[in-house]
């Protein structure tokens, strides 16, 4: 559980007071503090000293992204420099958690870039985006520090979201232009979203295809199963899936109703299929008309880059 911190509104206040008051316990202790500034100030310094903690902790935090700056009538954003000079009346906020920061992320591979956009293979455990508490294990942050990119300014527009424990295909838009315009794909159902998932046990999929379209959380939702093929593990079956709507862990809560769980889904799943690393679910294909050359694209996860559940398999369709 969090230790509570309380709210530092005033700059001229000098420290945050935690529940657990011993040195060890506060280093382990996430931290949250805010205040609106009186007068200006360089941010790494006075943040230390409204958290009480050392400067060199704060300027850790602060690069990898658990700073916020809301300037008036500025959009709120993270702040990383440490000399960056504050001004009256800026807000700011510090979510310092020494155990997400503490984080090494796994590293995506960019499999296709153009100037509008770029398609990246995202690994099991890696977020698609940050959070309040830092953003350094998000693939939008590693795509900006990609060193095939040092050399451009490419301001990385996410598209769409695959969960955190699941891996495969993303689109990242390079501009706000292309983020329009890949948005209006996915809107429009004009991507063709594939997946591959394994599920305990042998369901029966029709050769024409099983569509599953129970509403989720009051919302149209279209998840259409094409084909199913055995496992690496025999008892298993991996399905091909084609995804119509895109709603909140919609493949994994269809399979879950269907009877037929998503192996190593800590949500959805079942406990009595044991512990699994990750989600044996993979984003392996995206197929649409670019709406920047008008040609028919289509991306596969590379083979070298399946994950281990899809091994015996070949993809070529």
């Amino acid at each position: 559980m969090a230790a509570s911190a309380e709210t530092v509104n005033d700059a001229s206040t000098r420290c945050v007071t935690l529940e657990n008051n011993t040195k060890e316990q506060t280093k382990q202790k996430p931290i949250h503090c805010n205040f609106t500034v009186n007068a200006p100030a360089v941010a790494c310094q006075i943040l230390a000293d409204t958290s009480g903690l050392p400067k060199e902790r704060i300027k850790h935090a602060m690069v990898k992204g658990a700073v916020w700056l809301k300037r008036p009538g500025k959009k709120e954003r993270r702040l990383r420099k440490a000399k960056f000079k504050l001004q009256k009346d800026d807000f700011v906020q510090l979510f310092y958690d020494p155990n997400v920061l503490a984080q090494k992320p796994p590293e995506p591979t960019c499999i296709a870039g153009h100037n509008d956009y770029s398609v990246w293979f995202k690994p099991p455990w890696l977020l698609s985006q940050g959070t309040r508490y830092g953003d350094h294990c998000s693939l939008l942050r590693l795509a900006e520090k990609d060193d095939n990119n040092k050399n451009r300014i490419i301001d990385f527009k996410l598209i769409h979201q695959l969960d955190r424990e699941a891996s495969g295909l993303m689109l990242l838009a390079h501009n706000s232009n292309a983020a329009m315009l890949l948005s209006k794909l996915f809107q429009e159902n004009k991507i063709e979203k594939r997946y591959f998932a394994e599920v305990s046990g042998k369901p029966e999929i029709p050769e024409k295809g099983l569509q599953l379209t129970a509403p989720l959380d009051g919302n149209a939702s279209h998840t259409e199963i094409l084909s199913a093929r055995p496992a690496k593990t025999r008892q298993n079956t991996i399905l091909d899936i084609l995804l119509h709507t895109g709603r909140l862990h919609q493949i994994r809560r269809h399979l879950a109703d269907f009877g037929y769980p998503v192996i190593g889904d800590p949500k959805y799943g079942d406990v009595r299929q044991g512990n699994f690393y990750e989600l044996h679910l993979c984003a392996w294909k995206i197929s649409f008309v670019s709406p920047f050359s008008k040609e028919k694209t289509s991306y596969q996860v590379p083979l070298e880059m399946r994950p281990s559940f899809l091994s015996p398999m070949v993809v070529t369709k």
